[in-house]
């Protein structure tokens, strides 16, 4: 061997611990190199030699620093019948003694199956003979020794290569043809924080670790490092320091973290197995797992010597100061336990103490709720852990309350077990000076709101400046009233208490609290509405059966109490106001959107089930009683939210000449390809899908990097909603904080325009024009650009909507450029991309790479965020998913500060993963599917061209997305009649009326002509333009033409 001789090697180990670790650690360099493998470990052999008998091996401990002999394992033998293993160990890690060794038999009287093919994870591996002792007996798939001593974790490697490969360097072959090298790996780790940040899940985790608090707390706030002292590294392998945990007190808190911890990672039929000193007593050390959740086998015990190196003084000192006593025996023959500072005192004068040692299987009772409980604890609830209590006498109990606490978690963690949407919406809408609100409702309400003081202003507000002042009010009703009666809000929001639901009494009384002051009332019965066929009374419910309700009142109710997908939210509004009905649809549709197929679907089968018992016909309806009650005024909706509404062309649901053809929508109508169709059934067919099966942020990740070049590092902040038009809003919501200006190109989507003028954002129109496609420039944002403060620029790209066309990437890189010497904002609005069928000699987007092209002078305000909407790209108009990528820490914060955003379901997010997982397979049926949709797409943006330059409109060429805009040359100022149906009962004939046509009324002239619905020019921000949706149904497409033709024909003759 030419790397040097035993007595070399000894004599550099004779030099001190330090000098026989590093010694050590350049043999492991060798024994990690295959080509020098088998050379090293023949020179173990020759070490291990050397020092034959126990007194010489203890000659050597002395001497150089480190001891190499057998651990027999006695009748514990392995798979070939070796009942022994070689190991090494050195001053600075914890040498194998009676409570490993307890430890180990404890494992011993688990079935043999217990590890077998299963992933272990053993905490405070030491030197490591644990790990490979299981590896060698049960052959499980892979063994991860971890401890956060990084000497322990070096020497582990040695100890395995030493029982990996025989004498003469050759590999022990199991009887799977395994050596150990194949199921043993051993990592420094604090705990469990290896397998959490490698996302790896173990089926069993073991754990002899520390259990007495360090006497020098300071000693434990070292850096640990290989380089640390001896004294320090070995005391932690004997003491643990403060961890934050009630059990803290017993010297317990590493445990107890450790076994937070493992809920984290361990499978859910895992198992964990702990060596538990029985010092803290029994009881105190059973209740550390039960009240995690955990049912627990106690496997072993006995009773071993106290440690002479461990210093128990930690403990008298929580005796001192607490009135828990810790159990201590007299030697290994004592039966009556004594006291720690009994146990000091007799062991300072040279008596033998014992402690009892436990070892305890644990398992999961609810393994997948209390994983859940456990993950909402850490985000910040972490001082609710000491009061958590799982355990639990009757399992009956166990099964109702822990899945409810597993419920309830991931409601309040998701933010969504309110309709608050709603609740902010409503006061949007109406802008009271004052309103009040229940304080189980204000949660996810604007901060500004909730701080306000103008306590002395009245009536509606509609300057951009002034702010909704919301009072929080308790539920109970007679408070709530108190209240209402001394302030006069014009806006009451409320839920009402448990206890007051069973009858109308208190909802009437609000009623006309409320009717009598003039203000308008919001009632939430999400707490009480039931999905049951045996649904509890309700109050509420009892009064609309027999009682219409009055004009200034509305309910309002999330559907969350299901059975099966209890976080899955519908929420629906009850009103007998037709204004206020038809105000509060238009503006959900405007800053929400509509609800998702898919949930609508889910619901209306729950109803469906509960009501299709009856016999149609047998019930006649009720007649109802309408309360003439004299009331005052009562607030109107708010000026400004009214002629948002008024002017925009929101969806029109029904007509004089019946069904409607709309190509006024941002959907896709086209066929839903299998592929979608399968992920969509299988996200709800499964079931205790995993955070990493419904972890879409990779995928996105993915996604926009391969399409647009975008940035996706680790400053960048994802977030998810239910749609994009959500995330636009709340964009909207950071600009008016940060006093910014929106700037649109003339040429937008109508919709977001609309809604964020119904936040009242300050909006400037940057003018564009019809050569370059109505697209942004360099000049036309120069001349704007300079002349607002803080401006954030709306792009839609690379599909450009309403128009079709598609943002180059030069473009870009002039358009980027120019914002960032005016320090503007930019929104990227990807949501109506994806599906290009005349691009070419596009080539894509270098987002990233037009961002490193700007200088570094640029001002700091100037940032890019990334909007999107898979929906398009995806083919699925059934969900809805949105995301937003922020790259800016400032705006990051800016966007968290508004509250209220509703998170997209599990089963929303695991479908889509798995179509973007499924997009990256080329080709595949979606792959297919998408390129046979931009052929439909291509050839229908043909035909309606023609279709409509020969019916007299100037159309700009789409070359992507879902819409053609097109002017209507030949038709303005041209006069016509159309039919008019007279309103009121009775009357059958139709009545005509004479109209000039012109920017303003032709969406309406067409829409009573034909049925056919479309954008005006005031929609698409671009005077004359009206916009088309192409992605229709067939059928739906085909007489859409048609219409085009019929109005042709009544306009022009």
């Amino acid at each position: 061997m030419n790397w040097m001789t035993v007595d070399e090697f000894l004599a550099q180990c004779k030099q001190s611990g330090d000098a026989a670790y590093a010694s050590f650690r350049s043999l492991l360099e060798r024994l990690d190199n295959t080509e020098t493998r088998s050379q090293a470990r023949v020179f173990l052999s020759h070490l291990q030699k050397r020092f034959p008998t126990k007194d010489s091996c203890d000659q050597c401990f002395q001497t150089y620093h480190f001891r190499i002999e057998d651990v027999f394992l006695g009748q514990y033998e392995g798979h070939h019948g070796r009942n022994k293993l070689t190991m090494m160990v050195i001053p600075s890690i914890f040498l194998p003694e009676d409570w490993s060794f307890t430890f180990y038999e404890g494992i011993n009287r688990h079935p043999d199956s217990i590890f077998k093919e299963r992933t272990v994870g053993e905490l405070g591996c030491g030197n490591g003979w644990i790990s490979i002792a299981i590896a060698e007996k049960w052959l499980p798939s892979k063994v991860y020794g971890l401890d956060i001593n990084p000497r322990a974790v070096k020497v582990s490697w040695i100890n395995l290569y030493l029982n990996a490969l025989d004498e003469n360097g050759q590999p022990i072959y199991d009887e799977e043809k395994k050596t150990l090298l194949d199921r043993v790996e051993f990592h420094e780790s604090d705990l469990l924080s290896y397998c959490r940040e490698n996302d790896i899940q173990l089926e069993r985790i073991v754990g002899c670790i520390p259990q007495i608090l360090n006497p020098n707390p300071d000693a434990m706030s070292k850096m640990i490092t290989e380089n640390a002292s001896e004294e320090f590294l070995h005391s932690l392998s004997n003491y643990c320091a403060l961890q934050g945990f009630v059990e803290d007190q017993f010297g317990l808190g590493l445990i107890a973290r450790a076994v937070e911890e493992g809920i984290a990672v361990i499978k859910p039929t895992g198992i964990m197995i702990f060596n538990m000193g029985g010092r803290p007593g029994q009881g105190v050390c059973k209740r550390l797992f039960e009240r995690r959740g955990f049912r627990i086998t106690k496997l072993w015990q006995t009773k071993i010597i106290q440690a002479g190196d461990t210093d128990i003084a930690a403990l008298v000192e929580i005796e001192k100061n607490s009135p828990h006593r810790f159990e201590f025996f007299m030697g290994l023959s004592g039966d009556q336990p004594i006291c720690a500072r009994t146990a000091w005192a007799y062991g300072k004068s040279g008596g033998s103490i014992s402690h009892a040692l436990s070892v305890y299987s644990c398992q999961l009772r609810h393994p997948n709720q209390v994983k859940v409980i456990f993950d909402f604890l850490k985000h910040g609830y972490q001082e609710i852990s000491s009061s958590l209590d799982l355990s639990f006498e009757d399992d009956s109990v166990a099964d109702e309350k822990i899945p409810f606490l597993a419920y309830l978690a991931s409601t309040l963690k998701n933010n969504s077990y309110f309709p608050t949407a709603a609740i902010e919406n409503a006061l949007r809408l109406f802008s009271p000076r004052l309103a009040v609100v229940d304080e189980h409702l204000t949660r996810h309400l604007p901060r500004q709101w909730l701080t306000s003081s103008a306590l002395e202003s009245t009536g509606t507000i509609d300057s951009l400046d002034d702010t909704i002042m919301v009072i929080e009010a308790p539920r109970q009703s007679d408070l709530m009233i108190e209240l209402i009666k001394k302030l006069k809000p014009k806006v009451v929001v409320t839920g009402i208490a448990h206890f007051e639901a069973v009858t109308s009494s208190a909802f009437v009384h609000l009623l006309h609290t409320t009717q009598e002051i003039g203000s308008r009332l919001f009632l939430d019965i999400s707490d009480h509405f039931e999905l049951s066929s045996l649904p509890g009374s309700n109050g509420v419910l009892k009064y609309l059966s027999g009682t219409r309700l009055p004009s200034h009142a509305a309910i309002i109710c999330g559907l969350v109490k299901n059975k099966v997908y209890p976080d899955l939210e519908v929420a629906f509004v009850i009103s007998e106001e037709e204004s206020l009905f038809n105000a509060l649809s238009k503006t959900v549709e405007l800053l929400e959107g509509n609800t998702a197929l898919i949930s609508q679907y889910y619901y209306g089968c729950i109803f469906h089930e509960l009501l299709a018992f009856q016999l149609a016909g047998r019930h006649t309806p009720a007649k109802r009683n309408c309360e003439n009650v004299k009331s005052v005024d009562m607030i109107g909706f708010a000026r400004s939210a009214l002629s948002v509404l008024n002017n925009a062309e929101l969806s029109i649901d029904g007509v004089e000449n019946g069904s409607l053809i709309h190509m006024d929508v941002d959907q896709i109508f086209l066929p839903v390809p299998s592929p979608v169709k399968a992920a969509i059934f299988e996200s709800f067919a499964r079931q205790n899908m995993s955070e990493s099966e419904t972890d879409i942020t990779t995928s996105i990740k993915g996604f926009v990097k391969s399409n647009y070049g975008f940035p996706t590092d680790s400053s960048a902040e994802f977030i998810h909603a239910d749609n994009s038009k959500a995330l636009f809003n709340k964009l909207v919501l950071c600009c008016i904080k940060e006093g910014g200006t929106l700037c649109f190109p003339a040429g937008s989507n109508g919709n977001y325009v609309s809604s964020a003028r119904f936040l009242k954002a300050d909006i400037v129109t940057v003018p564009t024009n019809v050569n370059v496609g109505f697209k942004f420039t360099e000049k036309t944002l120069t001349g704007v650009l300079g002349t607002v403060k803080n401006p954030w620029v709306y792009i839609s790209g690379p599909t450009v909507n309403p128009t079709g066309l598609i943002y180059s990437n030069n473009e870009m890189v002039e358009i980027l450029s120019t914002c960032a010497r005016f320090g503007a904002r930019v929104i990227i609005d990807t949501t109506s991309s994806g599906l290009e069928f005349d691009c070419d000699g596009w080539g894509g987007w270098d987002i990233e790479g037009c961002l490193s092209k700007l200088n570094s002078s640029i001002k700091p305000s100037f940032c890019v965020s990334l909007l999107g909407g898979l929906s398009l790209k995806m083919l699925y108009g059934v969900l809805r998913f949105g995301f937003l990528i922020l790259n800016q820490p400032v705006l990051v914060d800016t966007f968290y500060s508004c509250p209220g955003l509703s998170k997209p379901h599990p089963t929303v997010r695991y479908a889509t993963k798995k179509l973007l997982e499924l997009r990256e397979q080329k080709p595949s049926n979606l792959s297919d599917a998408i390129v046979e949709h931009t052929q439909i797409l291509r050839s229908r943006s043909k035909c309606l061209k023609e279709v409509l330059e020969k019916s007299g409109w100037d159309v700009l060429e789409s070359c992507a997305g879902v819409s053609t805009v097109a002017k209507p040359s030949a038709y303005l100022n041209k006069t016509i009649k159309l039919k008019i149906s007279p309103k009121g009962e009775g009357s059958n004939r139709s009545a005509t009326k004479e109209i000039t046509l012109d920017d303003s009324n032709i969406r309406n002239a067409i829409l009573k002509a034909t049925g056919l619905c479309i954008n005006s020019g005031s929609w698409t921000g671009i005077p004359g333009y009206c916009r088309f949706n192409i992605a229709l149904e067939e059928n739906d497409f085909t007489k859409a033409l048609d219409c085009i033709i019929k109005f042709k024909q009544v306009a022009l003759g």
